[in-house]
């Protein structure tokens, strides 16, 4: 199976690592105005690269911070005013809609990504490469705790799971039980990022989780997910032909309609020059160009 390659520089990885990138203003001394965005660490890398250029094209006028925390972070962030733009890689929920009612949550897609089902590199060389939605929920569920009962090593399965308020966690969780709030009494540890889970999985040769398509890499190896006869690969062109069970929008999210710089910066992100960003980042954009 192709394996995705890791889409990082190494300055980019040491932002991710810390979950936080600071976008100064260029060489002015107090820019006329500062965007805050927090939220989706799947969105992050995204914001990121954007945001350099964006403020490079200002010429000083804007600084924009971003900090990671995870969808629900963002969302509830941008929602209660206490930033500009909130990151999400999941569907706002309706309750969370209703508590934001007014001034009202404005959401802009800008991206595709899917969620895979990763395992360690020496899970997938020893043959797990494909599993049933059934599998995984029995792994999660404690029901399979060895990776021999799935053709794999005799070794025990080492269950990573994510913060409940993750998005990715919501998507993936949605696809293998039918909730994003489903309990997994298997799991042995609980991540944070996509960084935090994929150096987890990268340390251990029995572990299995939940990351985004980008985070993927040769230590960390997407398996495919079999349906009846058939077996989808993880791969992009999978998700662009919507055969992928397990896909998702990437998305912004604003209080009320934005104005003013927020606005520009929003459009930026959806030009064609943003849009090759969402590209290089190892996403798919909503734009065509």
């Amino acid at each position: 199976m192709k394996k995705s390659i890791s889409i990082f520089s190494s300055a980019m990885a040491l932002w991710l690592l810390a979950g936080v990138a600071d976008v100064p203003a260029g060489h002015a001394k107090e820019p006329a105005v500062r965007i805050t965005v927090v939220g989706s660490t799947t969105v992050l890398p995204i914001v990121t690269r954007a945001a350099e250029t964006f403020v490079a094209k200002k010429n000083g006028a804007v600084s924009i911070t971003v900090n990671g925390g995870g969808s629900g972070v963002g969302i509830q962030s941008a929602g209660g005013g206490r930033v500009d733009i909130g990151m999400a890689s999941r569907e706002i929920t309706p309750r969370e809609r209703k508590r934001f009612k007014n001034p009202g949550l404005q959401t802009l897609s800008v991206g595709r990504d899917a969620v895979a089902c990763v395992v360690s590199q020496e899970v997938f060389a020893a043959g797990v490469q494909a599993l049933s939605k059934e599998q995984i929920g029995d792994i999660y569920l404690g029901k399979i705790k060895n990776w021999k009962e799935v053709g794999g090593p005799d070794r025990e399965i080492v269950v990573i799971d994510k913060e409940r308020h993750r998005g990715t966690r919501h998507v993936f969780m949605k696809y293998v039980f039918g909730n994003e709030n489903a309990r997994t009494p298997g799991t042995r540890l609980v991540t944070g990022s996509n960084n935090e889970e994929q150096t987890k999985i990268a340390q251990s040769d029995s572990a299995i989780g939940m990351l985004s398509f980008a985070w993927m890499n040769d230590e960390v190896v997407g398996v495919g997910i079999r349906e009846g006869s058939d077996v989808i690969e993880p791969t992009l062109e999978n998700v662009r032909r919507n055969r992928f069970p397990i896909a998702r929008d990437l998305v912004l999210v604003v209080a009320g309609e934005p104005k003013g710089m927020v606005r520009e910066f929003l459009d930026f992100i959806m030009s064609p020059e943003g849009q090759q960003i969402v590209a290089a980042s190892g996403y798919i954009p909503v734009h065509s160009n």
